[in-house]
């Protein structure tokens, strides 16, 4: 029964991220006006970055932090790895509509990963590695 939750789970990640990459306008054809419906649909958000709307993905940073500023860093790594599938999986429809900002976001990502599976996380490091992967999500949804 556990692997099989664990399979629907993965499976369940994967199609979110399929679903947040063809969100993300990875079918857009070239010199098509984006769709007024890509827009973030929460009265007061902010514009989405050239990347698209990145909030599911910084909704589970925001579930990791959370975690991690409650002491709870095995249930934060575990956490991340929806993060690291999503991410991953949406690579393909987020990168080539601005390398750049996917680079920086990706590697801070990666960062947050690397102190979260340490083999001794170190409660001040996962904080501030979420801490900065929040920023730079907020950043890129306000850098339009």
């Amino acid at each position: 029964m556990r692997m099989h939750n664990t399979l629907s789970h993965s499976l369940a990640l994967l199609s979110a991220a399929v679903l947040l990459a063809l969100a993300a306008g990875c079918s857009k054809t070239e010199g098509s006006p984006a769709p007024a419906a890509a827009a973030p649909a929460v009265a007061g958000a902010r514009a989405a970055s050239q990347l698209g709307d990145l909030t599911a993905f910084r909704t589970i940073a925001a579930d990791v932090a959370a975690l991690v500023d409650k002491g709870d860093l095995p249930a934060a790594k575990a956490r991340i790895k929806d993060l690291e599938v999503a991410w991953d999986a949406a690579e393909a429809g987020l990168k080539p509509r601005a390398a750049d900002d996917w680079h920086v976001l990706d590697k801070a990502i990666d960062r947050a990963l690397k102190a979260l599976r340490a083999d001794s996380p170190d409660a001040s490091a996962c904080k501030a590695a979420m801490s900065d992967l929040l920023k730079l999500f907020d950043a890129q949804q306000g850098s339009r």
